[in-house]
């Protein structure tokens, strides 16, 4: 599904398989980055999308990790095996991701393994700069859901799109969820004054007030 003219919906529920996070895909100039790689189960299916926007496999430099659970994660290995990319996460989230815990990674809720890999580039700053053929990507620092959440930020058409997966939550002890940074990086989210969101879960929100309409709602008490 097009959501600009160089992003796309190319993996999630209604794509690729009902267990899998929303995967997104940034198609500048030849150049690919995808937005987490589901759980890996209907992954056939999702290269075929990817390819169907136009992009050759061989295109795809970065895969880039929102955070460590599994539905996000789960096909990250086999994903990275046949394109060749590297894949980027946050160094927080990246240790439960190298070592296979399956609980953090919330493996264990679908009844799943996460077997260990090494992620290529580990972000360490609040903000970091991922260049994308002409253009760059920003990644942002968000704990709360897990440790080490990102959200990634492109221009688009003139538009400022926001992939924060699971803005939603949830907040879980087994997860390392912290609710008060949970709540910090929600007013983190609604300052970067997004024009389209693309959330994990929700869809696709278009139009800065149905974003902040949306990011809000889960801010505690409203205030936002």
């Amino acid at each position: 599904m097009n959501i600009t003219n160089e992003i796309f919906q190319v993996g999630g529920s209604d794509f690729t398989s009902a267990e899998d996070a929303a995967i997104y895909a940034i198609y500048i100039d030849g150049h690919a980055a995808i937005i987490d790689a589901g759980c890996g189960n209907h992954q056939k299916k999702l290269f075929q999308n990817i390819k169907d926007c136009g992009i050759h496999l061989s295109d795809i430099d970065y895969l880039l990790l929102t955070h460590c659970h599994y539905d996000h994660t789960g096909g990250a290995a086999s994903f990275r095996k046949v394109t060749n990319c590297k894949i980027v996460a946050h160094e927080l989230d990246a240790q439960f991701l190298e070592k296979g815990d399956n609980e953090v990674t919330a493996a264990s809720w679908y009844g799943a393994v996460l077997h260990p890999f090494a992620v290529d580039l580990k972000l360490t700053h609040p903000k970091e700069i991922i260049p994308l053929g002409p253009k760059k990507i920003s990644a942002f620092h968000i704990p709360g859901h897990s440790p080490g959440s990102v959200v990634y930020l492109a221009e688009s058409e003139g538009q400022k799109v926001l992939f924060g997966q699971d803005v939603h939550g949830p907040i879980d002890p087994q997860l390392l969820s912290d609710h008060a940074q949970y709540q910090e990086s929600l007013r983190l989210l609604l300052s970067l004054d997004a024009d389209i969101l693309c959330e994990g879960h929700f869809g696709i929100f278009e139009g800065k007030h149905n974003v902040r309409d949306f990011i809000g709602a889960y801010i505690t008490k409203g205030k936002f």
